[in-house]
């Protein structure tokens, strides 16, 4: 199971530099003064090159922030190592997020692969391919906290991404046993790391609720609970073939068993 250590700032969340400098023992007044007038500079020449007067650095910013790390685009990287380790398993896939018309259509650019969406969430401005997808049904938006309109095993595999992690317990214990239900061979996961930023002001008026970035330890806990069980065996090819080619995920990717 792909796992990658989260990175802190400090155990206490604070910053190294600025703690170094509250620790220092007290020294005369006129030094304590010209330490606060060049702190004050070097604070204000910073938020200038990097956050104000329209400099390239904020705008970056900004985007990191808006967009953060996004796990369906991660799948895009993912598939050649998700081909390796399902083979003929993807024959038919269900994706499951945000953003589903562009995986979709990744998937579709395979000749022997059948591939279907669900968008979890209310679509605005899509381009005329994700409209056309929809108008076919191969694309859906539907609410996923209620029964998925498929019958059950109707589909080989099922990716699922960045819509987990804005699910609460309560919620997740009915997504999960219908993921289950739909899919044939196994799910295959995908969510965020723990303490990795993502969308702040843009998540709350389309998702209704920021992510929770739970750890490894959490989901597979979680899993196991619903019922769910590691598909170690697909866990140890994709790892294979990841490491391989030094692929390393900006998402955590679980293995899943259906529960038949």
């Amino acid at each position: 199971m792909s796992r990658r250590p989260s990175r802190r700032i400090g155990d206490d969340g604070s910053v190294p530099f600025v703690s170094s400098l509250q620790s220092k023992t007290r020294s005369s007044p006129w030094v304590s003064i010209g330490l606060v007038v060049v702190g004050a500079i070097l604070i204000i020449g910073y938020v200038y090159t990097s956050g104000s007067g329209g400099s390239s650095g904020s705008i970056n910013s900004v985007n990191n922030i808006e967009s953060g790390v996004s796990c369906t685009l991660e799948i895009e990287s993912a598939l050649p190592f998700l081909r390796k380790t399902y083979g003929d398993k993807m024959h038919k896939v269900l994706h499951v997020g945000p953003s589903t018309c562009s995986v979709v259509s990744k998937l579709l650019e395979e000749v022997e692969t059948e591939a279907w969406g669900i968008e979890p969430y209310e679509l605005e401005d899509v381009d005329s391919n994700c409209k056309g997808l929809i108008s076919k049904g191969i694309v859906r938006v539907v609410d996923i906290k209620f029964p998925l309109p498929y019958q059950s095993k109707s589909f080989s595999l099922v990716v699922v991404s960045d819509a987990l992690d804005y699910m609460s317990p309560k919620y997740l214990n009915k997504t999960l046993p219908e993921l289950a239900r739909v899919s044939k061979d196994g799910i295959v996961v995908f969510n965020g790391y723990p303490g990795i930023q993502k969308v702040k002001v843009a998540e709350l008026s389309k998702f209704g609720r920021p992510a929770k970035m739970r750890s490894s330890s959490w989901w597979i806990r979680y899993f196991i609970q619903t019922g769910l069980k590691e598909d170690e065996s697909a866990s140890k090819k994709f790892q294979q073939a990841a490491k391989k080619n030094s692929y390393k995920p900006a998402c955590q990717i679980f293995h899943l068993r259906s529960h038949h």
